[in-house]
């Protein structure tokens, strides 16, 4: 069996171990394990040549790819998203395509925090303050430099409730909050302190808006001009869910004019960021690179998931399928 990972550095740069899969492919003496940090769209055909099973997370996976990789069975994306493989060619070619859901729901909840503290509490400005030494020449025994203020009491909306919404919700009930999510349809199960309200009803009750929908058609840019112009001058957007949720142009206007208070971003709408991402210089914005998911634990998670994928594949019993 011939297995090959094409991009296995932003999973693994070197403090997981890839030893079950090198272990799966050698089970019968014969099989080869390769992985490689990253591969370029030239590279590809070259690299997966004879694989039986090829995992990835961003290296695309084209119709054309497909024809030209005959020995192929499976194909693991090692993300959620699988919008890197052509699915109608991997099915009619008879290719199994798996994904990974589920792996970190924690990791993301956190980092949707540290940007809300990041913006509520000013840790990063009062820190730079004093390791200025104006702490030392302060006349009293504190100072502000800027507003902070208490997450109790706060509205928080979700536009989403998977696993991540979910475990947002959680954290914000622990912190007094009052949690909003809007979904498609109305679930029937959610706990005391969370209500569903609808879009249009939401947007301008929330002081923190937090994405957590898959990026589609018809959630393409519906954080937009418009949308903006509902919500609080104090409100808070945060985006870990996909950069296309976002008119980023119209966001960076909204910030720049004080239309709203700030956001925080873990993701942009094209990863890494040209130069001239609107984004990249608007005021009172936090942006993280698309690492919320990337925390040891998360990572490892995603890792275990993959491995108990395939091993599943081989037994014919196909778990996570999306094809």
């Amino acid at each position: 069996m011939n297995i090959v990972v094409l991009d296995g550095y932003t999973l693994n740069p070197g403090d997981l171990d890839w030893q079950a899969l090198a272990d799966i492919a050698k089970q019968d003496g014969e099989g080869q394990f390769n992985c490689f940090d990253r591969t370029s769209e030239a590279e590809l055909i070259c690299r997966a040549s004879g694989a039986d099973i090829i995992f990835t997370n961003k290296t695309l996976i084209t119709a054309e790819a497909l024809f030209q990789l005959p020995n192929l069975k499976y194909i693991g994306v090692l993300a959620t998203g699988t919008n890197v493989v052509d699915l109608n060619t991997a099915t009619e070619r008879g290719v199994i395509v798996t994904n990974v859901p589920g792996y970190g729901p924690d990791a993301v909840a956190q980092m949707v925090f540290a940007h809300i503290l990041h913006h509520t509490q000013r840790v990063s400005i009062h820190h730079s303050a004093v390791s200025e030494g104006k702490w030392t020449g302060c006349e009293d025994f504190c100072f502000t430099l800027a507003p902070l203020q208490s997450l109790k009491g706060k509205t928080l909306g979700l536009m989403g409730y998977g696993a991540i919404g979910r475990q947002v919700a959680n954290i914000a009930l622990a912190f007094g909050m009052k949690v909003l999510v809007n979904t498609r349809t109305e679930p029937l199960d959610l706990p005391l302190g969370v209500k569903w309200t609808a879009f249009d009803s939401m947007i301008p009750q929330v002081d923190i808006l937090s994405l957590h929908c898959p990026l589609t058609e018809a959630t393409d840019k519906i954080i937009n001009r418009t949308v903006l112009d509902k919500m609080r001058s104090s409100a808070i957007l945060i985006n870990t869910a996909r950069g296309g949720l976002i008119d980023e142009a119209a966001l960076k206007q909204a910030l720049d004019e004080g239309e709203i208070a700030a956001a925080g971003v873990d993701v942009l709408s094209t990863e890494p960021p040209q130069a001239d991402n609107p984004l990249l210089s608007a005021v009172n914005i936090s942006i993280t690179p698309h690492n919320s998911w990337a925390t040891r634990e998360a990572r490892q998670s995603l890792l275990d998931i993959a491995v108990d994928n395939l091993r599943a594949f081989l037994l014919a019993e196909p778990v996570n399928r999306v094809n």
